[in-house]
């Protein structure tokens, strides 16, 4: 729906009396993580993929032998070679030219429609790949947590990503659309009974479909969204182009309870700090949700060890988890899977892209006036666009504790 004088009424004013008062949780904290530097991001996507070779087997041709007898049989280096294909994020906002121009002046307005369109788009695309950085790709916001006939609200595993107002699909996986188009009206999250409310008829659902943006689920011919740390940080699945069936070294570590809820401890995080070291990797990001967050100072507390937040490398702050081999920032991000702790290895994570979200603009002007069959309207429309793909060249120095309870 454009942006007209309706819906930028709620902030319209004769006179200007200051800003329009934030609402919305804007924090991106993996976002800003993982593209916290020019060495985590790049530009040289040179072209539809992204290919780089891995190192996944060592020399056979090794042995210790008594006189004159045979040699070991010579071997050599295996090695994979990974491919990444770019995904295409898009974002879009329309106003009239009503609204244009009798919000052009603060006198007017708290904001200028146009600016507060845009930037607000800004705002909305960055969060959503925050959200992004944690899946699969699949385009999951959540997953239908019971099966319901001829409902409208829906309990779901988590409903903490949702948004009032976004307009969603049901998908029945692999990627078979069973209710589109709906928009979300309503989100409750009651303890034990996460639900969203869903716009029109009702429906049935089956437990395990996952609900997504309108068009923005997986398809026959592969998922739309990032490929984010839950297909990353995975002990199966093939990532990249690569099978860990064929290349086992092609695998993150992953400690699971089978679904049932365990207590945090130091000996779990130390178990997983040295399952990672051992397969050669360093684990220098700890990120969690706030419920484990508060579970692991609790930890502290237990522990009587220093529960101070302390301030990292990046201006990013946090607790810290101490090993042999120094202290781990401990980070907690709105947007973090719940009952759960990645163990990350930021050198191995590259966000490619072939340039920064910006306007559609190839025929000279970033507006387009709306036309259809009716004829031309006094509302204008633009686009903002982003080729990218989050990459990791080392699977293994990565990994995952699961079924964690959260305070």
């Amino acid at each position: 729906m454009p942006t007209n004088l309706s819906t930028i009424e709620s902030y319209m004013k004769e006179v200007y009396q200051g800003r329009i008062r934030e609402q919305l949780n804007d924090e991106i904290v993996a976002l800003k993580r993982i593209t916290r530097s020019g060495s985590g991001v790049t530009n040289e996507t040179g072209g539809k993929y992204v290919t780089f070779p891995i190192h996944t087997k060592r020399n056979s041709g090794i042995g210790s032998r008594l006189e004159s007898e045979a040699l070991p049989t010579p071997g050599q280096q295996g090695h994979a070679a990974a491919r990444i294909g770019l995904k295409y994020s898009y974002g879009g906002i329309q106003l009239t030219g009503q609204a244009i121009s009798l919000s052009s002046t603060d006198a007017k307005a708290f904001a200028r429609a146009l600016d507060n369109e845009v930037e607000g788009l800004k705002n909305d695309i960055k969060k959503d790949m925050n959200r992004q950085i944690y899946g699969s790709g699949n385009g999951a916001i959540g997953v239908v947590k019971t099966t319901s006939t001829s409902v409208n609200v829906i309990p779901v595993t988590d409903a903490r990503l949702f948004q009032i107002g976004a307009v969603v699909d049901i998908v029945t996986l692999p990627a078979t659309v069973a209710v589109a188009g709906r928009t979300v009206t309503a989100i409750s999250l009651a303890s034990g009974a996460n639900t969203v409310t869903l716009s029109g008829a009702a429906f049935n659902v089956t437990a395990a479909q996952i609900i997504t943006r309108t068009g923005s689920g997986p398809s026959a011919s592969g998922n739309r969204e990032l490929t984010g740390l839950a297909a990353i940080i995975s002990n199966t699945g093939t990532l990249y182009n690569i099978d860990p069936s064929t290349e086992p070294e092609w695998t993150a570590e992953v400690d699971s309870n089978s679904g049932t809820g365990r207590a945090l401890s130091e000996s779990l995080m130390i178990k997983m700090v040295d399952r990672i070291r051992t397969r050669g990797g360093s684990t220098t990001l700890i990120l969690q949700s706030l419920g484990v967050r508060r579970a692991y100072f609790g930890l502290l507390s237990q522990l009587r060890q220093t529960v101070n937040t302390q301030e990292f490398t990046g201006g990013f702050s946090g607790l810290a988890f101490t090993t042999d081999r120094g202290e781990i920032p401990v980070v907690a991000d709105v947007d973090a899977p719940l009952g759960t702790q990645h163990f990350i290895n930021e050198d191995s994570m590259t966000f490619y892209r072939d340039e920064e979200y910006h306007f559609l603009d190839r025929d000279g002007s970033m507006w387009k006036q709306v036309r259809d069959a009716n004829g031309d309207y006094d509302a204008y429309y633009a686009r903002m666009v982003e080729y990218h793909e989050l990459g990791c060249d080392r699977r293994n120095s990565n990994g995952m504790i699961q079924d964690i309870n959260e305070a």
